[in-house]
């Protein structure tokens, strides 16, 4: 790795994936409630992973009075507090788009029970159809679109007396808008499932499992403690079919990614349990990337960009110029331009939004 994993990272990932309680051993490495509560906090936060954490804390706290109870519960409601409200406006919002498409909640309830920082919805409507719903319905605006959003084909709304953005995916995934294919699977394949007292439709567990790999192998090239728990939860429920998931992602071009993806969760998984996630031997085989690979930088697990998604993305790039997708493989070929783009103006300014 680049560099260790923080003390407060290591709490929280045995809190998700070990099977016995954190140790609080003395030492400079040692964690410390007073000095590191608010960083755990921020990046339970960032990992979207306080309610499958926190409570954790209260019983050490009861136990063991390693932490203040009254921040924990705090912390708890807020966050709770804050999943009511965003996920109140989700059925209204897909009543309303379902008048002019079909409509899926992709990602942010993966999280469940917790909750991405925005709501993802997939819709196979065309986007000024979109654009004019939520404007009537909800007062909308339309966020600023960056190069990305524009070549994904994909809008964030702001809606008023919601925090959180709304961003739809209109007819197309991956970060240039590349994936159509299973941008159609998803509708056909896509079941309702119920969150809370509510339910929506939602993909199915392969889907589920490509999404998170484009999003993470492909775009940002780093892993989430939410990603790992999200899939590792997947694996362990034995909901997956894995034939189905290999046709999908080899007729995609994605198939390495989605095999390195499962197998790195299943290598961070079994560094805090001892022991890894059940695998098929396709998937072990095809994987090109380890747990070892991965490095620790600004909060979140790296996935080198050389060698390792530069071969993703020639894999997908190949797949989609074989199969005579010109226009597909042109958006993608843009990537490297874009990605270029996005790091300059991240060391320049500190923000690439303008960008991706």
């Amino acid at each position: 790795m680049d560099r260790q994993p923080t003390t407060t990272f290591k709490l929280l990932s045995c809190l998700l994936f070990g099977n016995q309680k954190p140790r609080f051993d003395s030492g400079p490495a040692a964690f410390s409630p007073d000095d590191n509560s608010q960083e755990l906090l921020e990046l339970a936060t960032s990992h979207h992973v306080i309610l499958r954490t926190f409570p954790a804390l209260l019983e050490i706290s009861a136990t063991e009075g390693r932490f203040p109870t009254q921040w924990i519960e705090h912390s708890i409601a807020q966050e709770r507090a804050r999943i009511e409200v965003a996920i109140s406006f989700l059925p209204q919002i897909c009543h309303a788009l379902e008048e002019i498409g079909d409509v899926l909640v992709i990602k942010s309830l993966d999280h469940w029970p917790d909750l991405g920082s925005d709501l993802d919805l997939y819709t196979n409507a065309e986007g000024n159809e979109v654009v004019a719903v939520m404007r009537d319905c909800f007062r909308a605006r339309v966020a600023d679109r960056s190069w990305g959003d524009r070549l994904a084909n994909k809008w964030n709304f702001i809606i008023p007396g919601l925090p959180e953005l709304v961003e739809v995916h209109v007819g197309r995934l991956g970060q240039t808008g590349e994936q159509v294919e299973i941008a159609d699977s998803l509708v056909v394949r896509a079941r309702p499932k119920q969150f809370g007292s509510r339910t929506f439709r939602v993909p199915a567990p392969e889907e589920r499992i490509i999404i998170s790999t484009l999003q993470r192998m492909y775009r940002h090239f780093y892993l989430r403690l939410c990603d790992i728990a999200d899939t590792a939860n997947l694996i362990e429920s034995n909901i997956i079919d894995y034939v189905h998931l290999e046709l999908s992602a080899r007729a995609a071009g994605l198939w390495e990614g989605v095999a390195s993806y499962l197998s790195m969760v299943s290598h961070y998984v079994q560094s805090y349990r001892g022991a890894g996630l059940t695998l098929p031997a396709s998937i072990l085989r095809a994987s090109r990337v380890g747990c070892d690979d991965l490095g620790f930088r600004r909060r979140f697990l790296r996935v080198p960009l050389l060698p390792h998604a530069a071969a993703f993305y020639t894999s997908e790039w190949k797949n989609l110029l074989l199969k005579g997708e010109i226009e597909n493989t042109l958006r993608l070929s843009l990537l490297p331009g874009l990605a270029i783009a996005a790091a300059l103006e991240f060391k320049l300014s500190g923000n690439d939004k303008g960008i991706w």
